[in-house]
């Protein structure tokens, strides 16, 4: 089971003058720690459940370049893009480039989006569910085909592309990593099972048996082998958390055939923290 620090609270005890060293730290500590992944979110304001929407968040594209920097090994994207907020063709843009510049280590985590409230304040415009989910699904086709041979145009209808030219290309090949986030049954997991290579669900109310189920039985109807998608979990942790309950949670998706764990805090203004306990955690799987 490999563990992602998922970092969700950019309020830290060394205050907002001191966010670059703090988080630059944080991530150099995580990997040192034997963490393989770290992502951010991809939000404006804070969110509810985790803090107030006037706490510390920065924007997610800029925050992974300096990421970029300041790693050696681990995997970077967000948990996840919304689709709203970028132009496809960009977006697939600055992912080949955080691809390219972090030496092949970069992926593109993308949903529908879902915060009406802070796409509002900020002026973003929000369309219907259905909207939203056309313009995912355009996304990954615009994103796969700038990431392949091809620079033929795009007729989507929604977007319409001259020449889908991308230079230089992704390191990673065939594609950067490809996670779509969510466990929408009708519409999102058939989209993990036309094109993603992971799934990312979280654990609230127990263990998510039956998104899997949903996710083999849209494998099943569009030709993919269930085995070739990878399954990944989001679960929270406060500072009432031990590395047993951490563990324990872990090995019970491993045992469903989950290869990442993504954790995320609420209530720990100190990174080291988090970083110790998942630490913990990892040498209790061992």
């Amino acid at each position: 089971m490999d563990f992602g620090l998922h970092i969700a609270d950019f309020t830290f005890t060394s205050g907002a003058a001191q966010l670059g060293p703090a988080l630059a730290a944080h991530v150099r500590n995580a990997e040192a720690a034997g963490i393989t992944r770290i992502t951010v979110m991809d939000h404006f304001w804070q969110l509810p459940g985790i803090g107030p929407e006037s706490h510390e968040m920065l924007e997610a594209y800029a925050t992974l370049g300096f990421l970029v920097a300041h790693t050696e090994k681990a995997l970077l994207h967000t948990l996840v893009t919304g689709v709203i907020y970028r132009h496809p063709a960009l977006l697939a843009k600055q992912v080949t480039t955080l691809d390219v510049l972090s030496g092949g280590r970069f992926g593109l985590g993308i949903g529908a989006a879902w915060n009406e409230q802070e796409s509002k304040g900020l002026g973003f415009p929000f369309p219907p569910v259905g909207q939203r989910f056309r313009e995912l699904e355009e996304t990954l086709q615009i994103c796969l085909q700038m990431w392949s041979d091809s620079e033929e145009p795009y007729e989507g209808a929604i977007w319409q592309f001259e020449r889908t030219l991308n230079s230089p290309q992704s390191i990673t090949r065939p594609h950067p990593y490809l996670m779509i986030g969510g466990g929408g049954e009708k519409k999102t997991l058939r989209l993990v099972a036309q094109y993603a290579d992971a799934c990312n669900l979280g654990v609230r109310d127990g263990l998510p048996t039956h998104k899997l189920d949903v996710l083999r039985g849209h494998c099943d109807a569009v030709g993919r082998d269930y085995d070739t998608i990878e399954k990944t979990a989001m679960i929270g942790v406060d500072p009432s958390s031990t590395s047993s309950s951490v563990a324990s949670i872990a090995r019970d998706l491993a045992e469903l055939g989950f290869t990442a764990t993504y954790v995320f805090s609420v209530g720990i203004p100190e990174p080291e923290r988090v970083v110790d306990l998942l630490a913990e955690a990892m040498d209790e799987l061992d």
